[in-house]
C-alpha cells in the first residue's frame, strides 16, 4: 500500500522534533550536528531567535494578502536586495523552482517584445540543477531528471561542462540567453572560475543575449559574498535566488535589470503566495544579518578552517577521500568509495552531510556555525572514515 506520504524521496531513518543553532534532536534523543542546514537554506541555524522574532510579530499582526495590494514587507525586502545587487527589480517567489520558471518566461519575453520570437534557446550546462518544474527538468536536461516526464519542453540546448568552444559554437539567432549556476551544488559542488564568469559575461555582451545565474544554492552569503558572481566582478541580467533568502521559511525571488525585465508587464506572471509578509519578514530580517562585512567576512574565515580541517582528514583517509573543492562554506568532498557510503556512516556519528553528483559529499553548515562545531564535524568525519577502510 502506498504511504500517505508520496514516496518520492529515499529517506533516512531519522525523525527531528527540535533544532538549536547548528544541531537537530532525534525525536530519541541523539543530537546530530547538521552540516547540510537543510540543503543550503538554514543560513543562520535552527531556531535562530533574530528570525523567530521577526516572524512572531509578523504573524501576530498580517500573514497573507493577496499580490492585488502593496505589501509592505515585501516592499522593503525588495528595496534591500536592489541596493545590495545589480538588480533594479524583484519578484518574490516561494521557491528556486518557481524562480527558474520566471527566469525562463523573462528571458523569452525580453525578446518576443523585441521582435525576435525566434528567440527562445536556453543554454545550459552538464550536472546542472535548477528545479523539478518542467522548464527546470529540461534545462538540465539529464536523463535521470526527464526519464519518463516526457513530452519535455523544448528550447534548451545542452552543453558539456567547460567547454568552451562547444559554448562560442552553440550561440545562434536563436538564442536568447546562457543559464549557469556559479557554483554547481548538486552536479558536485563545482565552481565556475573567475575567468569563465567573466568569459561568459563578455560573451553575452557580444551576442547581445541574457545571462542568467542561479544562485538558488550558492547565493545569500553561502561562499563569502552576498552572491557568488560577486567574486568574479560581474553582474548578471537575471537572477535566480531562494533557499537562504528565507531562512528556512519558504522563499525565493527573480533579480533582474530594468533592461532584461521590460518584457514582464501586469499580467505576464503572478503568485499567490509570494512575497507574502511572513516570508518577506523573515527575508529583510535574513538580509540584515548577512549582508553585513564583518559576517561575510567570517563565512571565509569558518570555510578557511574547515577546509584545512578536511584537508587533514583526506591526508589520514586516502582510501576514503580523493580531494575537495568548494568555495566559502560551499564545500565537496571528492570520495573514492560510494559517496552514500559516506554519508550514511555520518549519520552513525550523528553527523548530517547530504550527497550531490560525481560522488562527492556535500557540506553545506549553516553560515554562524561555531568554530567548535567546525573542529566536531571535522572529528565526526574522522570517525565515519575510520569505518570504511
Amino acid at each position: 500500500m502506498i504511504s500517505s506520504v508520496l514516496p518520492t524521496y529515499s529517506r533516512a531513518p531519522m525523525q527531528f522534533t527540535k533544532g538549536e543553532g547548528a544541531w537537530l534532536i532525534e525525536a530519541d534523543g541523539r543530537r546530530f550536528l547538521d552540516m547540510g542546514a537543510g540543503i543550503a537554506v538554514n543560513v543562520l541555524g535552527h531556531a535562530n531567535p533574530v528570525l523567530v522574532q521577526a516572524l512572531t510579530q509578523q504573524a501576530q499582526n498580517l500573514w497573507h494578502v493577496s499580490n492585488l495590494y502593496n505589501i509592505t514587507q515585501q516592499q522593503a525586502l525588495a528595496d534591500k536586495l536592489v541596493a545590495a545587487t545589480f538588480a533594479d527589480t524583484v519578484f518574490f517567489t516561494n521557491s528556486g523552482t518557481e524562480s527558474c520558471e520566471l527566469a525562463v518566461k523573462m528571458a523569452r519575453k525580453y525578446w518576443y517584445e523585441k521582435g525576435e520570437k525566434e528567440r527562445v534557446e536556453i543554454i545550459t550546462f552538464e550536472g546542472s540543477f535548477h528545479g523539478r518544474s518542467s522548464a527546470g527538468i529540461a534545462a538540465a536536461g539529464s536523463e535521470k531528471m526527464i526519464k519518463g516526464f516526457g513530452p519535455i519542453l523544448p528550447g534548451f540546448v545542452h552543453l558539456a561542462w567547460n567547454d568552451h568552444d562547444a559554448l562560442e559554437a552553440a550561440i545562434s539567432s536563436k538564442t536568447a540567453a546562457i543559464l549557469i549556476e556559479p557554483v554547481q551544488g548538486e552536479g558536485g559542488i563545482r565552481p565556475v572560475s573567475t575567468q569563465c564568469l567573466q568569459g561568459l559575461r563578455a560573451l553575452c555582451d557580444k551576442h547581445g543575449i541574457l545571462l542568467i545565474l542561479d544562485e538558488v544554492q550558492c547565493g545569500v552569503g553561502r561562499t563569502g559574498k552576498l552572491f557568488a558572481h560577486e567574486w568574479a566582478e560581474i553582474t548578471p541580467d537575471i537572477m535566480m535566488v531562494a533557499k537562504g533568502i528565507g531562512g528556512g521559511f519558504p522563499l525565493g525571488a527573480v533579480l533582474a535589470t530594468e533592461n532584461a525585465a521590460s518584457g514582464m508587464t501586469a499580467g505576464t506572471h503572478g503568485s499567490t503566495y509570494g512575497g507574502n509578509p511572513l516570508g518577506c519578514a523573515v527575508g529583510c530580517a535574513v538580509m540584515d544579518a548577512v549582508n553585513m562585512p564583518e559576517f561575510l567576512d567570517n563565512v571565509i574565515q569558518k570555510a578557511a578552517q574547515l577546509r584545512q580541517g578536511i584537508a587533514n582528514l583526506i591526508d589520514r583517509h586516502p582510501e576514503v577521500f580523493t580531494g575537495q573543492r568548494g568555495l566559502g562554506l560551499m564545500i565537496g568532498i571528492q570520495c573514492k568509495v560510494s559517496n552514500l557510503e559516506v554519508v550514511k556512516a555520518a549519520y552513525d556519528a550523528c553527523l548530517l552531510t547530504v550527497p550531490a553528483g560525481d560522488n562527492v559529499v556535500r557540506l553545506l553548515p549553516p553560515l554562524n556555525i561555531t568554530n567548535d562545531d567546525i573542529a566536531h564535524a571535522v572529528a565526526k568525519l574522522d570517525q565515519a572514515a575510520a569505518t570504511l577502510k
